[in-house]
């Protein structure tokens, strides 16, 4: 996870890459939706899947975060 850059005084919007569980593929047509991530020690933060990038070992979503970074 990296923190963007803020525009005109807002909260700086967080992003990273991520590879979901397995067994999570009804999420591959998530692009364009908000979701909440809670991370491995159960802080959370509300998300917006811009991409999923597919290969040989499953996928990985792009995500931009909507609120202050759980991190």
């Amino acid at each position: 996870m990296f923190t963007e850059p803020a525009r005109n005084g807002r909260t700086p919007p967080w992003a990273g890459d991520f590879r979901p569980t397995a067994g999570s593929d009804s999420i591959k047509k998530a692009v364009g939706k908000t979701l909440q991530l809670e991370l491995p020690d159960g802080r959370t933060g509300r998300v917006l899947v811009q991409a999923v990038k597919g290969g040989k070992r499953g996928f990985t979503l792009s995500l931009l975060g909507e609120d202050t970074p759980p991190f």
